[in-house]
């Protein structure tokens, strides 16, 4: 029996990194025989501007991207309802419920997944790769490229940056997000203060378990206790260009 070519898998989440290292890939392969995927899970908790980048990034990349998404929650807030939980150390429950699963579903064990970290994320790549057994490429890393170049990339393609970059978010994640610090969140208190207090609502109905930081003397820190002035939320990293940016777009437009 023939075996089967693996597919390439870029794991395309709204956010303007994910979208460089897709177009990248993509160009990469032109003309060869790999089938390059891209893949997005869709939480149902993003800004409803994702839905409008998603559409222009599929115009630029010239393809699909496939979206799925959780068949047993509807959102984070329902997985939060309903598994008691929000995060740990280890993590946040909605990322494997509402990300993980649904991608898991999808994917084949012998899938190359593509990931958009940039070169201040080599550490997490490095540590992603080494906790897992799947073929994994890293084309922003290899090209050298940063967040700034990202975001630079995207808009002189002519595509409006997503919403919350455009809000002073420093990441695309969901709106609410329980993996974020102080100053994530004190900025969400300010642009979408609804969110903020139904956070605070579901931690509270958790306990004080559920709360995401800790003073040094253990003492818990819930939301809705937050010092409007902790944290340091820089906002949107400023949209600069350095010369692995021009370097990456000649290889994007030498593949076209």
């Amino acid at each position: 029996m023939q075996r089967r070519t693996p597919r390439i898998i870029c794991k395309y989440s709204c956010g303007d990194a994910s979208a460089v290292a897709t177009k990248l890939t993509i160009a990469k392969h032109r003309g060869t025989d790999r089938e390059v995927v891209v893949l997005n899970s869709d939480s149902r908790s993003e800004h409803p501007d994702n839905a409008r980048f998603r559409r222009d990034c599929e115009r630029w990349f010239g393809q699909p991207i496939v979206v799925v998404a959780s068949d047993r929650f509807r959102d984070i807030d329902d997985v939060f309802v309903r598994e008691r939980f929000m995060r740990s150390h280890r993590g946040a429950v909605c990322t494997g419920a509402m990300k993980r699963e649904p991608a898991n579903a999808f994917q084949r064990p012998t899938d190359v997944l593509v990931f958009g970290y940039t070169v201040e994320e080599q550490d997490r790549a490095a540590r992603l790769r080494s906790q897992s057994v799947e073929a994994m490429e890293f084309p922003l890393i290899e090209a050298g490229l940063t967040k700034a170049d990202c975001h630079a990339i995207v808009a002189r393609a002519g595509i409006e940056l997503p919403a919350m970059y455009r809000l002073g978010f420093r990441n695309n994640n969901c709106l609410g997000c329980v993996k974020g610090g102080m100053g994530y969140w004190n900025h969400t208190r300010k642009v979408f203060p609804e969110v903020f207090a139904r956070r605070a609502a579901q931690q509270r109905a958790l306990r004080l378990n559920a709360a995401f930081w800790r003073e040094p003397d253990g003492t818990p820190i819930m939301l809705d206790e937050l010092d409007p002035n902790r944290g340091d939320h820089d906002g949107e990293p400023a949209i600069d260009c350095s010369i692995m940016c021009v370097l990456a777009e000649q290889d994007i437009g030498d593949a076209a």
